[in-house]
């Protein structure tokens, strides 16, 4: 069931918009960052390699590992909230969130990943793509169930209020709503 058919439509209506807007907003800012050529005098080889990256930055001793480590995860992980919040579902499996998250986390990784590959300055690393994956994955572990449980109990609260107060909602009459009618149109034979 989506949040959509709810009786507060214009208050999911603008918490999708505010999640669409944001991700918009968050992918520019990426695009932006990981898409600019660099002007630099050497350029490593490109890491398929899995891990690999992630050793050397760790042989380069603990604070600059974290550093490194830190922005990978970090860049795409508002992706874990903002997909999940521009969908404005509430009622939909915790795992099938988590699954389509991190699945569109990983594509849009590996977009960057791809499009890298004609910028100059630019190197694919497939350990980027596992990080910012991971970062997409444990920000929605983070916040989506919990923030998703919260909207229930305040929708649910909500609904409870109409039904005492003798307002009819949209869910009181079918999933869907009303089905509309028109009178002038007659049926095929």
């Amino acid at each position: 069931m989506d949040v959509r058919h709810s009786s507060d439509g214009p208050a999911v209506i603008r918490f999708r918009a505010a999640g669409v807007a944001l991700l918009l907003v968050h992918l520019l800012f990426v695009c932006w960052l990981t898409l600019r050529p660099l002007d630099v005098p050497w350029m490593t080889a490109a890491n398929f390699q899995p891990f690999a990256g992630i050793r050397a930055d760790l042989a380069l001793g603990p604070a600059e590992a974290a550093r490194r480590i830190g922005e990978a995860l970090l860049l795409l992980a508002p992706l874990g909230i903002l997909l999940p919040m521009a969908g404005g579902r509430l009622l939909v499996s915790p795992w099938a969130s988590l699954a389509r998250t991190v699945a569109a986390g990983a594509l849009i990784s590996m977009a960057i990943e791809l499009a890298q590959t004609g910028v100059p300055g630019q190197v694919v690393d497939v350990d980027s793509l596992l990080l910012n994956t991971a970062g997409v994955a444990v920000a929605h572990l983070l916040v989506v169930p919990l923030s998703r449980s919260r909207l229930r109990r305040g929708n649910r609260a909500g609904a409870g209020d109409l039904y005492r107060n003798g307002i009819r909602s949209v869910r009181a009459e079918s999933p869907q709503g009303s089905a509309p009618t028109i009178t002038r149109v007659g049926i095929a034979p």
